[in-house]
């Protein structure tokens, strides 16, 4: 396991009780180093969405038991918020929650002379993504797309 993969676990071990007991859930963690700095960032939802007091009560608890656990030796940032409107559809749980919600697809290799697809989550297996795409049943192969996003309709 990396460093980062290890900070990422361990911080969602300290992380989802408090989400748990504030009725919260937990949409992902990242450890991403961006310049010269890295952060540690949680992203946190609850139904009716994420306030900006609900994101400092979970950061200062979180970062209290980081410090009394001395998980991340280094130097970071630490920021927890809403994962926003257009976010990455990563976990099982989150295809889940999304099924029924409009999605934006983007493929490694065009399929049909297209990398983009936009479309109605109609289910995720684990292996294989289905969207309804104006009428029009596409299923792809997890393996083939590079990122699911819910779409963001103004």
């Amino acid at each position: 396991m990396s460093k980062r993969e290890l900070y990422e676990t361990k911080t969602e071990e300290l992380l989802l009780p408090i989400l748990e007991r504030l009725g919260f859930d937990l949409w992902d963690v990242e450890y991403v180093k961006e310049g010269s700095e890295y952060y540690l960032r949680a992203y946190i939802d609850k139904e009716g969405g994420i306030t900006i007091d609900d994101c400092v009560d979970v950061s200062r608890e979180l970062s209290d038991l980081l410090d009394q656990t001395d998980l991340i030796p280094d130097a970071y940032i630490l920021e927890v918020s809403s994962p926003g409107l257009g976010r990455t559809l990563k976990k099982e749980k989150e295809f889940q929650r999304s099924i029924g919600k409009s999605v934006d697809v983007r493929t490694y290799k065009p399929l049909d002379g297209q990398k983009e697809f936009c479309g109605t989550l109609l289910s995720f297996d684990g292996d294989e993504i289905r969207i309804d795409e104006n009428g029009v049943e596409r299923t792809f192969q997890k393996a083939d797309v590079a990122v699911v996003k819910l779409s963001v309709i103004l």
